[in-house]
């Protein structure tokens, strides 16, 4: 797989976590807590292909095999780290709305 596969899929696991974190938020709002942790799994499992293929372009360097730093490898670290950070937004947003659920119903 050359270079611009690789950062493209690190830009689509990154995508897809982020949609499935977002899902995860919508889930929790409809009280549905369960969807809302299984999309939180999901953005997991995303996030670690992600990381996967980043830790592979990070070995290549490493080995000296000189990884050309482009504007779309740029851009593939951007939606990774957004997407991150989304993601543990997310988990924030989905205990929150399973307290004050669990409060409306006292």
């Amino acid at each position: 797989m050359n270079i611009e596969e690789q950062i493209m899929q690190i830009i689509l696991f990154s995508g897809n976590a982020k949609s499935t974190a977002f899902e995860a938020i919508q889930a929790a709002k409809e009280q549905d807590h369960e969807r809302a942790k299984e999309c939180i799994e999901k953005a997991n499992q995303e996030l670690i292909s992600a990381h996967h293929v980043q830790t592979t372009l990070i070995q290549s360097e490493i080995r000296g095999e000189g990884v050309v730093v482009s504007l779309l490898l740029v851009h593939a670290q951007d939606h990774l780290m957004n997407a991150i950070t989304f993601k543990d937004l997310a988990i924030e947003f989905v205990d929150l709305y399973e307290v004050m659920n669990k409060r409306s119903v006292l």
